[in-house]
């Protein structure tokens, strides 16, 4: 039996009346990329052209095993799965630079002190706040709360402390939804 997995994908488009391309989060839950298909295009209904810049199937984060269950059959537990998009600037370059990262804890207090101890948060960057660099949390989202609402009545996130693999591998590149 092939048990659902929980996806990452860094979605990119160029919806009508932009001048660029825009991207976004999907996190999804599927047994490969081509089920997650009409969760793609739920997700982004203006969107022409849409397709996948990078992905990753949610494994292991921070040492902690990640797997889909039933909702039926999960016990609740204090730890959560952070998605958290941090952003900042560099002096002279005309652009907000972003990392996304993911964390595990019981808080998003304690989440976002996790993230401070990443590189890009210790880069020297332009204030992000009053004019000034930095890097700030843009965004943090329960991963879970952010679910599409079916797969949220369907499934949970069961977290095993130290049970964690390898690291999940990163597919980053051009994807076009047509040749999954």
């Amino acid at each position: 039996m092939i048990y659902p997995k929980l996806y990452m994908l860094l979605l990119g488009c160029k919806p009508d009346g932009r001048h660029t391309e825009q991207h976004d989060i999907l996190f999804a839950i599927g047994t490969s990329l081509k089920d997650l298909i009409p969760q793609i295009n739920d997700f982004w209904k203006d969107a022409s052209k849409i397709h996948i810049d990078s992905w990753r199937e949610v494994t292991s984060v921070n040492n902690n095993a990640i797997e889909i269950v039933e909702r039926k059959s999960f016990i609740e537990q204090p730890e959560k799965l952070f998605f958290i998009n941090l952003g900042g600037y560099k002096p002279n370059e005309f652009e907000e630079f972003h990392y996304k990262v993911l964390a595990v804890n019981a808080e998003k207090s304690l989440a976002i002190q996790q993230v401070k101890e990443t590189v890009f948060y210790k880069q020297k960057m332009s204030p992000h706040i009053d004019d000034k660099y930095g890097v700030d949390v843009d965004d943090i989202y329960d991963v879970e709360e952010i679910l599409p609402a079916q797969l949220k009545e369907k499934y949970a996130l069961k977290i095993s402390h130290g049970m964690a693999g390898k690291e999940d591998e990163l597919h980053i590149g051009y994807v076009k939804l047509n040749e999954l």
